[in-house]
């Protein structure tokens, strides 16, 4: 073996290194003696005074503190110049542009190609390359510093800092505004096509109410008691509590799984109601007032939640969030907003929108049956709302779904989130029994049959995908799904690539679809107006989608890539 000839030997010269010996930051002139671990201690030296020996114990001893604990720090998983999941190619030929070097004491990491696991940093005391080429390193180390965020999860993720510039969605702020000063508008537009004797696109723009017949107190006084009611139902202390997805401090945030309880005793107040001779009525009626109220109470609660995440800790931010005040108004700046253990975001996102669209839907059926003076609903009606209800009883059943999907997980509560679930969801996704009342369809059975066959289908495709993925992001492990095929990914999790998901990359997405038109046929093909929420749906979908496929492909990297070759349909097989 070649001989380790001791520091001594070398000669002394001022370093352009980014670090430094522990004996240098005491300001001494000359290098330390102390020696490596692997160095034999000699016997025959003897120290000239007690306070000199001890001296040099300390040092020996601060120096093998960091020789034996380095800082391992992992290549940049989510590096641009670098897929996920497998180190990159290289041929034989080719030769290293430049090592990694760790420093005793204060440690620092270049790379620019993938070194093995065993060999991906030298340890060395001290620096024995040239003045020019540390310089070098000292300044790439500044650029790589940049990129490191501080936190307790420092040493194994890499993140973007918030002073770089955050990618935006939706057009960016001119995007946003033309959405939320857009949407409410074309809300109110298409119900107000639909109560015309003649909704036709011809008719289009109907005329505009008065003011009177927008806007009621007492209305708006009675959309806060059905809002703070359901609050009530999700305080109660029913159900299973269960923790979410880990956030980026480590945390996981507990829910309570009640909404279906919140469902049951929402039909009984409803069905006493009923029995009471309540005239539900009253809401389709003033259908355009419970739509403004819903409206002006999602801006309000918007304003609220905004001026909130003013205060609320950087852990706490959305990863949608850019720092425009306008698009965090309307992507939502605070991740998950809660009053003590109020969730608001995930109780306004099965609660007050999703059952409420059931309770109009219902509402829908009655006055169908007194507008047409019919002692049944019809056939077309019956079905718009079994097969709402079941997607409604469906997605509260399976509650525990939520905690994984992009809303609660990556969007902020926002105005985005706070108008979709408590205005679009219940006054759009009811459109079709809206439409019913005053646009009758008579349904022959075998029609009515061909549309329940293909509601089932939709929906085995949506729960089925659906299931396999909660029950596999839950325990991979899980006997049950050991003859599914996956890719492993640099994060730890695997990919799914056979069953459901590998089939097309978002099967739940096309089962969403199929019911979406099959609660569309029932109101025939008179006109077009019915057909909205499946247009709308596919658009949105589609946008989602395509979220997910930037998400996954940023996160994953190469793994997701080969997921895609796997997998190429996106939602539709032989088509997108």
């Amino acid at each position: 073996m070649t001989a380790i000839k001791p520091l001594t030997s070398f000669r002394q010269r001022k370093s352009g290194s980014a670090s430094s010996s522990p004996s240098r930051r005491r300001g001494s002139r000359s290098r330390s003696r102390s020696r490596s671990p692997g160095r034999p201690p000699r016997s025959s030296r003897r120290s000239a005074s007690a306070s000199h020996q001890a001296d040099r114990k300390e040092v020996r001893k601060e120096i093998l503190e960091v020789k034996l604990t380095p800082l391992v720090l992992k290549p940049f998983g989510n590096s641009i110049n670098r897929y996920n999941g497998e180190p990159e190619h290289r041929e034989k030929n080719d030769l290293p542009h430049k090592t990694t070097q760790v420093h005793t004491g204060s440690f620092s990491l270049q790379e620019k190609f993938h070194l093995p696991q065993e060999s991906s940093y030298l340890s060395t005391q001290y620096s024995l390359r040239p003045r020019r080429e540390e310089i070098k390193l000292k300044e790439i180390d500044a650029q790589e510093e940049k990129i490191v965020t501080e936190g307790p999860t420092s040493l194994r993720t890499f993140e973007v800092t918030t002073k770089q510039l955050k990618e935006v969605e939706f057009g960016g702020v001119p995007g946003v505004l033309t959405i939320m000063l857009g949407l409410p508008a074309f809300l109110f537009l298409l119900l107000l096509m639909c109560k015309q004797k003649e909704p036709s696109l011809l008719n289009f723009p109907p005329p505009l109410p008065a003011l009177s017949d927008l806007w009621d107190a007492r209305v708006f006084g009675l959309y806060l008691v059905w809002f703070f009611l359901q609050a009530l139902f999700y305080l109660l202390p029913i159900g299973k509590v269960v923790e979410g997805t880990p956030l980026a401090d480590g945390r996981r945030l507990k829910y309570r799984l009640n909404g279906f309880y919140a469902f049951i005793l929402t039909s009984g107040l409803v069905g006493a109601s009923l029995l009471w001779d309540v005239e539900l009525y009253y809401v389709y009626n003033h259908f355009l007032q419970f739509a403004l109220a819903a409206t002006v109470w999602a801006v309000v609660l918007s304003v609220y939640l905004c001026a909130r995440a003013l205060k609320a800790p950087r852990n706490d931010l959305s990863p949608a969030s850019s720092g425009n005040a306008i698009y965090d108004f309307f992507i939502g700046r605070e991740l998950n907003p809660r009053i003590g253990t109020f969730d608001l975001k995930y109780f306004c996102e099965l609660r007050p929108g999703l059952i409420g669209w059931v309770v109009i839907n219902l509402v829908m059926l009655l006055a169908e049956m007194k507008v047409q003076n019919r002692a049944f609903p019809s056939l077309a009606m019956i079905l718009v709302n079994s097969f709402q209800l079941l997607y409604v009883v469906d997605a509260l059943w399976n509650e525990e779904a939520l905690l994984t999907t992009m809303d609660i997980i990556h969007d902020g509560f926002g105005f985005m989130l706070a108008f979709g679930d408590l205005v679009w969801v219940p006054f759009i996704y009811s459109f079709q029994a809206f439409y019913l009342v005053a646009h009758p369809n008579e349904l022959s059975w075998p029609a009515a049959s061909l549309i329940v066959a293909l509601k089932l289908c939709g929906f085995i495709i949506f729960r089925c995908a659906n299931s396999q993925k909660n029950a596999f992001r839950k325990n991979p492990n899980d006997p049950k799904l050991a003859h599914l095929k996956t890719i492993h990914t640099s994060t730890g999790k695997n990919l799914l690539v056979s069953g459901w998901w590998g089939f097309v990359r978002h099967p739940n997405y096309l089962g969403d679809l199929i019911m979406a038109l099959a609660w569309s046929l029932p109101c025939g093909f008179s006109h077009i107006l019915p057909y909205f929420y499946v247009i709308y749906f596919t658009a949105l979908l589609v946008h989602r989608e395509a979220r997910d496929e930037h998400h996954c492909k940023r996160k994953y990297g190469l793994a997701w890539e080969k997921y895609c070759q796997r997998v190429p349909y996106r939602i539709f097989p032989h088509i997108y």
